[in-house]
């Protein structure tokens, strides 16, 4: 570890929802990046904008059986511990949920209904009752009582795949941003701008060059140490970096009325004669006949549902040029309306696409550590389980740059030199 005499210049690229400083107050990692004692300087460089990319449009799931096994339970113990340090619950919809697999068969779609304007919500809110005939209908298939915000002659059936006590989700856009103000105020100087070149000499890190986003001016600042988070764009600052994109699409709906808080993996069947629900969208690209949308429900009367990925359109510079297909977005609303009324009679409040970073070695990812350049360290490729990991990431980044290994978890699987 450093002696208090050592200066640290610590330059993080990227703005993942990596708590990679130390939050004020923050029980859970030894490391006060920024004291007295140990006067180092962190600076956070962000191309576009903070929780611009999958960091502020991903689900947000968080699960004791998520993926790889050895850093799971250390981040989310540490996001339940930051939730409770810093009000979570209240900054970035911290809350324990329920999860599960739901099996329905889709409803042909009626005519179109637009967007179902805001002025249908109000009326449609005294029509969701659920008689007796339907409530038991949903028993018969197992259904928890709570969960009664979908058509009882759309379920099949519902296999509950976490509880409370091993699942829990954060607004990911609130939780990063949360992260990066209290990061700043701690003292981290938080930077727009695009990484240009990683400097170094005698192979060893020494200062990193970006271009301004505001005024386009390029500027060296000095480095001892470098970790590129940069998720699917880490191969464009490290090529060295085997990490490929995924663009993925999602959507939030203000349902009619109130949702229980449940995480769904869903796999739904689509009649024949399925259609979409807005006519000036429609297009002739067939339905596949199963579709599997995730459908999470959040704190304040919002559902985030998304889709597939896919490869259609190559990684753009920034996150600020990612393009949103409509269409795609369509599906989605298509998909899990024709299996609630309360999602078909809500309000549609974003249609929004991001990338999500693949590691492409047998190994799998995500990669966390030491590069092999003296000071340069890669904390990418946590798939679709960057919000989860996240923390857990962070400490064992915080560990690797001032104790020079990882003790918190054992992840020499996820070393990057055994892809580079």
């Amino acid at each position: 570890m450093p002696s208090a005499e050592e200066k640290k210049d610590i330059v993080i690229i990227g703005s993942p929802p990596l708590p990679l400083i130390p939050p004020p107050g923050s029980k859970w990692n030894d490391h006060d990046l920024i004291s007295d004692d140990l006067p180092s300087s962190i600076t956070l460089l962000e191309a576009s904008k903070i929780a611009g990319g999958a960091s502020g449009k991903a689900g947000g799931l968080l699960a004791l059986w998520a993926y790889p096994s050895n850093i799971v339970p250390l981040s989310y113990r540490l996001h339940a511990e930051l939730a409770k340090e810093h009000g979570g619950g209240e900054r970035w919809g911290y809350r324990r949920i329920h999860c599960g697999q739901l099996t329905a068969k889709g409803r042909a779609l009626g005519p179109a209904d637009g967007t179902h304007a805001k002025n249908r919500l109000e009326t449609s809110v005294s029509l969701q009752k659920r008689s007796k005939e339907a409530i038991g209908v949903l028993r018969a298939a197992g259904i928890p009582k709570d969960l009664d915000w979908f058509a009882p002659e759309s379920v099949q059936d519902y296999d509950e795949m976490g509880g409370p006590d091993t699942t829990a989700q954060v607004h990911p856009y609130q939780f990063t941003r949360s992260m990066a103000t209290l990061a700043e105020e701690k003292g981290v100087k938080v930077i727009l701008g695009s990484a240009t070149s990683i400097n170094n000499s005698s192979d060893a890190i020494n200062s990193v060059t970006y271009t301004d986003k505001a005024t386009s001016q390029t500027h060296t600042i000095p480095a001892t140490d470098v970790i590129i988070s940069a998720g699917p764009w880490t191969q464009s600052i490290y090529p060295p970096a085997p990490i490929s994109a995924l663009r993925a699409h999602s959507v939030t709906i203000r349902p009619s009325r109130p949702v229980s808080a449940y995480a769904l993996f869903t796999e739904i069947t689509l009649p024949r004669d399925f259609g979409r629900t807005n006519e000036s969208t429609r297009s002739k690209r067939a339905h596949t006949k199963h579709v599997t949308p995730e459908i999470y429900a959040r704190p304040n009367n919002e559902v985030y549902a998304c889709g597939e990925g896919d490869t259609f359109v190559p990684l753009p510079e920034t996150t600020a040029d990612v393009e949103t297909d409509d269409a795609r977005c369509q599906d989605i609303i298509d998909y899990v309306s024709s299996i609630s009324d309360e999602m078909r009679d809500g309000e549609v409040t974003a249609r929004q696409a991001c990338y999500l970073p693949n590691v492409q070695a047998a190994s799998g990812g995500p990669l966390i550590g030491e590069t092999g350049v003296k000071g340069l360290l890669l904390a990418a490729g946590h798939t679709c389980w960057g919000i989860q990991n996240g923390p857990g990431t962070g400490k064992l980044i915080s560990e690797f740059v001032f104790d020079g290994r990882a003790k918190s978890a054992s992840v020499g699987n996820l070393d990057p030199r055994k892809v580079l």
